[in-house]
């Protein structure tokens, strides 16, 4: 899988489901995080939305299944990201990842997710060793 990684070399893209209400609530119960925003309607629209939207750190947890299903887990030295934009209930997300750089056994990977509209919702950036 990391064999003759260089700076260009691009990840599989991971190409996700819709996320449905299930999955808000499904990801509520395994993170703990049950902000309303996230699961109620009325709560949503009182904050001048139309509709609920997706944890960030649902979308990160995307980007980390992106990251070990290329490379195990012990490998991963750093990872962040920036949250850029919301993902909208039904928002269809793929992750992808890039590295832009290898050195002294380390690849430096900058990651994204985005939007099948082409909206980019998280930027991040990991560090693994080869």
């Amino acid at each position: 899988m990391t064999g003759g990684v260089t700076a260009g070399t691009e990840l599989p893209p991971l190409e996700l489901p819709e996320i449905s209400r299930t999955a808000l609530a499904l990801f509520a119960g395994a993170s703990g995080d049950h902000n309303p925003i996230h699961l109620d309607l009325d709560v949503a629209r009182s904050a001048g939305l139309e509709d609920v939207f997706a944890h960030g750190m649902l979308s990160m947890a995307y980007l980390g299944r992106l990251l070990t299903g290329w490379i195990p887990q012990e490998r991963l030295r750093s990872f962040r990201v920036r949250f850029a934009a919301v993902t909208p209930v039904r928002g269809k997300p793929t992750c992808t990842g890039r590295v832009v750089s290898v050195e002294d056994g380390l690849a430096t990977l900058e990651l994204a997710v985005t939007l099948a509209d082409g909206t980019t919702t998280l930027t991040g950036e990991a560090i693994i060793a080869l």
